[in-house]
């Protein structure tokens, strides 16, 4: 059984849908894998320009499957290395929205931060629960966590492991756009046309300047973007945008 579901709604944009509802979308060794394969994937594919990920209505991920690791001793969580899998998310240079309803706690609290936006449903819930088990966040949670809503919220959140709404999580600046339950989904989409329409070098570079300059200073991080911006005047879709622009018409990027 394929446990992510993979569609095409319209030009540029991948739907990638987490599919083991009778587990809430809990994350076992083969949904990472094949999570892994299809963003991998989507990175090499010039036709993908923004990728949606959701889960069901009622759980985008409640986190890792404990049944499978609960007797696993450290050697054996470190042969896993389950690392690989999250870096082939948060290095794919395509603009990723997470589209979250119901559940998204621990590891999918964390997979869910791996994206560069967050739709979340009225009624969604946020949470870095791992505490609780005995253990902590161990795919990023602490850090992403951290840079997402500042130290003292993220202690909060991290050291009581208590759940939290999507309206929380929008207020606290995790979450991007708070809408309606079964506007989720759709709302996803139509940003991912909307950045699927724009110019993708122009796009993939605001993507890796700003997540690159996140850990730099200031200085260091400013150079790259005056590069970033200065490169892309040697591109097809900057004269098209500019003269478009300057003669009153709408821009045909070709994403070159």
């Amino acid at each position: 059984m394929t446990l992510i579901e993979r569609e095409e709604p319209s030009d540029g944009v991948l739907l990638l849908r987490l599919n083991r509802p009778d587990s809430r979308n809990a994350l076992n060794q083969q949904m990472r894998e094949e999570l892994a394969d299809a963003f991998m994937s989507a990175a090499g594919e010039d036709g993908i320009r923004a990728i949606v990920l959701t889960g069901t209505s009622e759980a985008f991920s409640a986190g890792a499957d404990i049944k499978s690791i609960v007797e696993k001793g450290p050697a054996e969580m470190m042969a896993l290395r389950s690392h690989r899998y999250w870096e082939a998310i948060a290095r794919c240079p395509k603009p990723i929205i997470a589209a979250v309803n119901g559940y998204a706690l621990a590891g999918g609290c964390e997979l869910a931060m791996h994206a560069d936006i967050i739709v979340a449903g009225e009624n969604s819930t946020f949470g870095l629960t791992e505490v609780g088990v005995g253990v902590m966040p161990g795919a990023g949670g602490t850090q992403r966590l951290t840079r997402a809503v500042g130290k003292f919220k993220a202690m909060l959140i991290c050291l009581t492991g208590q759940t939290f709404s999507g309206r929380h999580a929008f207020e606290i600046g995790l979450v991007s756009k708070l809408v309606p339950d079964g506007d989720v989904v759709q709302t996803a989409l139509d940003l991912a046309r909307r950045i699927a329409g724009l110019p993708a070098l122009a796009v993939m570079q605001i993507k890796e300047v700003v997540l690159a300059g996140e850990n730099a200073s200031l200085e260091t991080a400013l150079l790259l973007e005056r590069k970033a911006f200065h490169l892309l005047f040697d591109t097809a879709d900057q004269k098209e945008g500019m003269r478009a622009f300057t003669e009153k018409r709408e821009p045909k990027f070709q994403g070159r």
